[in-house]
């Protein structure tokens, strides 16, 4: 009898220790189903970037499915700590009313060569709103319960003030390659208690949270103030200013497209691109990586914009190595795949592939990946500490006793700004 006990006892403890371990898990973004195409995130921006929104603000999430079933689908949200754990708290003190709804808002596209259904969710809506800051996954199912995409975004309130200066490094060996974020966090409303341990934030530069930087303390409290002055933590990589092309009119010669034809669907061929890293560095304005679908002659560019396939090609020498080369951006957001892997052709010495692209103005750059899916921006663009990038600081503070982090402010900053 005594075994027995011993037996469910341990069985009891492995369930308990399974468990806890799927609740530390670290949310990720699940990329698309091949047939969805140009997921949009707008809160105060007509461009699609990473949603930081003011709680109450209205959030717009848009995408396209290439295909003419006019599927349902359904929507789930969930709340998160900082690090992207799951929080502690139940839906009903997060969310008012519910989720796990039809989006039933949709349209088919009209007088394109490619079918497809444009699909849009607003929150909040009749059925849904969010009552608390922090962070958020949006997960989008099909009607038999799979996964067909999640996407993160942030919800805040402004407890404090987040002010943002962007330096050239502090390490001389990286002083024209490397951009440092300065931080000042400070509040007339609360009391930071404890800040080493309560406060924590993130750093993103031109809203790609795959190279984001977390993690780091204040290292100076000065009353009420917490500064982040750190030497080399807080750099990032300078880039270079992003490719860009505009498709608007999927039949003519546009910016950047050399020259066009049509198959199935329109096809789009871009002007070869060269190697920059060796170049001296050019300002070029662009949007940071974002894009915009726009096209001509169109009362609606969300079901009349048309798809067409563009064709990318790189002016560089064959890499014998591991390391593969692919084109890069928010289009599909900055996500390594398949279709961005580009490959040598023999016939004309250039790097090429090709994308399915809805009609817009987009913004792309070369990056090299190498077998352990590292990315290098700049082996191919070039890093200097002129370009112009977007940052943003998520400042998140959890209360003694609290059950999650709240997103307590944003700041943000442009490095044209940049000083010494």
């Amino acid at each position: 009898m005594t075994s027995k006990y011993f037996v469910l006892t341990i069985a009891l403890f492995l369930m308990q220790f399974s468990f806890s371990q799927v609740d530390e898990e670290v949310a990720e973004e699940v990329d698309p189903q091949y047939y969805i195409k140009t997921i949009t995130f707008k809160a105060n921006t007509n461009q699609s970037e990473l949603p930081v929104l003011h709680l109450g603000e209205p959030l717009q999430l848009e995408f396209d499915v290439l295909n003419s079933d006019e599927a349902d689908f359904y929507y789930v949200i969930e709340h998160y700590n900082y690090d992207w754990t799951p929080s502690r708290l139940v839906k009903s003190r997060y969310l008012q009313g519910f989720d796990d709804q039809r989006i039933v808002n949709y349209e088919n596209s009209f007088n394109t060569y490619q079918l497809y259904s444009h699909y849009r969710l607003q929150i909040p809506n009749n059925q849904t709103s969010l009552l608390v800051s922090g962070n958020y996954l949006m997960k989008i199912f099909d009607e038999d319960g799979e996964l067909m995409f999640s996407r993160k975004f942030m919800v805040y309130e402004e407890t404090a003030t987040v002010g943002v200066a962007i330096k050239r490094s502090r390490d001389v060996r990286f002083i024209h390659q490397k951009q440092s974020v300065d931080i000042n966090i400070g509040s007339l409303n609360m009391n930071f208690v404890n800040p080493k341990q309560n406060v924590n934030v993130t750093i993103i530069q031109n809203n790609n949270l795959k190279t984001a930087i977390t993690g780091l303390k204040p290292q100076y409290t000065l009353g009420n103030q917490l500064l982040y002055k750190y030497d080399t933590e807080s750099s990032f990589w300078g880039g270079n200013e992003y490719l860009f092309f505009e498709n608007k009119n999927a039949r003519g010669a546009n910016i950047g497209v050399q020259f066009f034809d049509l198959k199935d669907v329109y096809h789009n061929y871009l002007f070869t691109d060269i190697i920059r890293a060796t170049r001296p560095y050019t300002y070029n304005p662009d949007i940071n990586g974002n894009f915009l679908i726009t096209a001509l002659d169109t009362d609606n560019v969300d079901i009349e914009a048309d798809y067409t396939v563009l064709h990318f090609s790189l002016q560089h020498p064959e890499m014998l190595s591991n390391n593969n080369i692919h084109v890069y951006g928010n289009f599909n957001n900055y996500t390594i795949t398949d279709d961005t892997k580009m490959t040598f052709n023999t016939d004309s010495g250039f790097y090429e592939t090709r994308l399915l692209l809805k009609q817009g103005f987009y913004n792309y750059k070369y990056v090299v990946v190498d077998k352990n899916n590292n990315v290098d921006e700049g082996a191919i663009s070039g890093n200097f500490d002129q370009t112009e990038n977007n940052y943003k600081v998520l400042v998140y503070y959890r209360d003694l006793g609290g059950l999650y982090d709240k997103l307590i402010g944003v700041g943000e900053a442009s490095s044209t700004l940049i000083t010494n």
